[in-house]
């Protein structure tokens, strides 16, 4: 799932399946992404907050553009994955656009720090 941070919020992007199914039925959620350059410098941070989807309707057209201009501006491509043709039970999966964010509850993490001793 690519994401994008502002103010307390993760902004995505997806189409309907499992993923959007499940948060829909337990709003509270938990977002896990890593950064893995070696195994001496990786970080990893979970986010715990809300499911809300942005719907399309005229009250979220403003956060729906804001989500767009913040996941443009960070992955340029960022609708191709949710856009893949996938057959689910037999049947083409539909690519109606869903647009969300997770308010943010809580934050944590931990980070590896390559040694400079090692270094050499």
């Amino acid at each position: 799932m690519l994401c994008a941070y502002d103010a307390g919020f993760l902004y995505s992007f997806s189409t309907p399946g499992k993923k959007i199914e499940w948060m829909r039925a337990n709003p509270l959620v938990c977002v896990e992404a890593d950064e893995f350059l070696n195994r001496r410098d990786w970080a990893t941070v979970i986010v715990c907050g809300r499911y809300e989807e942005l719907s399309n309707t005229h009250a979220h057209d403003v956060d729906r553009s804001h989500t767009h201009v913040l996941l443009q501006h960070r992955h340029p491509a960022w609708w191709e994955p949710a856009y893949v043709k996938s057959i689910i039970d037999g049947e083409e999966r539909p690519r109606e656009p869903v647009y969300f964010r997770i308010r943010i509850a809580q934050i944590d993490g931990r980070r590896g720090v390559p040694d400079d001793r090692t270094a050499a």
